[in-house]
């Protein structure tokens, strides 16, 4: 089974060698799974979060435009296996050739299927699999409550 997330921002984290670095913020089933990505990743999931565009189109924006262009789709994306620390992605997504729909799904690093979910407005979701072996609570992460009620 699976839980839709929602992609609550860009966070600093600590690798296990305490360095501080940039993660994808995910929260389902009442838990945070923190992704960790590099500065480029994390611009370009604030970018699509915010809206912001760039002087000339980022790769996850013209990966959108191109796919959205040629007829295609994207369904959602999934967090769906963590394997030695490692987190994996899939994106699923349609093309549509004589008016018929085909479904593909492609491998994806989890941080580039973030960053084009936003952009595409489609779903994230992630495996309980990995909820279960990564998923951590607000206290454990100090995230703040969004509702203010500690």
């Amino acid at each position: 089974m699976s839980h839709v997330a929602e992609l609550t921002g860009i966070a600093t984290g600590n690798t296990p060698s305490g360095e501080a670095v940039p993660a994808a913020l995910l929260h389902a089933r009442g838990e945070y799974l923190p992704i960790f990505v590099t500065d480029d990743q994390a611009d370009a999931i604030r970018r699509g979060l915010a809206g912001e565009p760039f002087d000339r189109p980022l790769t996850h924006d013209l990966l959108v435009e191109m796919v959205t262009e040629f007829g295609g789709a994207f369904d959602r994306v999934r967090i769906d296996e963590l394997r030695e620390g490692t987190f994996y992605a899939k994106i699923d997504a349609q093309r549509y050739e004589d008016g018929e729909a085909e479904s593909r799904t492609f491998d994806a690093r989890p941080s580039d299927a973030v960053a084009i979910a936003v952009r595409a407005d489609c779903p994230i979701e992630i495996a309980d699999d990995v909820l279960d072996a990564a998923g951590r609570s607000r206290e454990e992460l100090g995230v703040d409550d969004p509702d203010g009620d500690e």
